[in-house]
């Protein structure tokens, strides 16, 4: 039997306050009667993790409808403050997006996945869905294969094996050996297509951003619609860009390891 009064009980108190908060994010609220038909917990057991969260103020209720807090915006921004490469690279994403005049986003990798952590627009960009805090499977985006072809081969493929390749469109590559090939490819030459692979009718190029040691934290990607990212456009001028503003903020982290 479990035990119901050592760790595994606080665990699966605090897995049960986290499922509740990862609804409400991906929501625009939700009631209380909402969250139990989502959530395999009793109904009174979601209601006093609610009422938890609300006196701590990381949930705030209108009416009948719960939401995220502004509580968590703190830490949001320290959390994002604290990646190593975030205040040397906002103002070349800047100038890039002024220069391609497309939606530039910077991510970071952590564990898996990448996480959106900033975003510049140029003077046509297109709106997505996506959103700084956004975590993402690494094989879906330019930015993310960028990120699993400066890793180590080995890494790559436990990535994959604890990931799988989950599809999101249905041009997602969700075979592994093509994955792995395409990766092969991206090492080589030194960034990465994504052609509607995140989004339909999206495109996009890629590069990683490395620490001192060659180790992938983050990357850049400059994404617009397929109807205009395409071509020369997309194969030659947007990476010449790209990789310019890459080595820009490789330059400054090297500088900053060696002060």
């Amino acid at each position: 039997m479990p035990n119901t009064d050592g760790p595994n009980r606080a665990v699966t108190t605090t897995e049960t306050s986290l499922r509740i908060l990862e609804r409400l994010e991906r929501s625009e609220g939700l009631t209380l009667e909402e969250l139990a038909d989502g959530l395999d917990v009793a109904r009174s057991t979601i209601h006093r993790h609610l009422l938890t969260l609300e006196a701590n103020d990381f949930v705030v209720r209108n009416d009948r409808t719960f939401h995220i807090g502004l509580r968590f915006l703190g830490f949001g921004i320290s959390a994002r403050d604290s990646v190593p490469f975030f205040d040397v690279a906002r103002k070349p994403v800047d100038r890039l997006a002024a220069k391609s005049g497309e939606k530039v986003w910077l991510v970071a990798k952590e564990g898996d996945f990448s996480v959106h952590l900033y975003k510049a627009y140029g003077d046509n960009p297109l709106k997505t869905s996506a959103r700084i805090g956004q975590r993402r499977y690494l094989h879906q985006l330019a930015a993310g294969k960028a990120i699993l072809a400066s890793l180590p081969a080995d890494e790559r493929k436990a990535i994959i094996e604890r990931q799988g390749l989950p599809e999101q469109t249905p041009h997602t590559v969700t075979e592994p050996d093509q994955l792995l090939d395409e990766l092969a490819t991206i090492e080589e030459r030194g960034y990465a297509f994504n052609r509607g692979e995140s989004i339909e009718g999206l495109n996009a190029v890629g590069a990683a951003i490395c620490d001192p040691s060659g180790s992938p934290i983050g990357s850049i990607s400059i994404s617009g619609p397929a109807s205009r990212v395409k071509g020369d456009l997309l194969q030659e001028r947007l990476p010449e860009m790209l990789l310019a503003v890459i080595d820009e903020i490789h330059i400054h982290l090297r500088y900053s390891a060696d002060m």
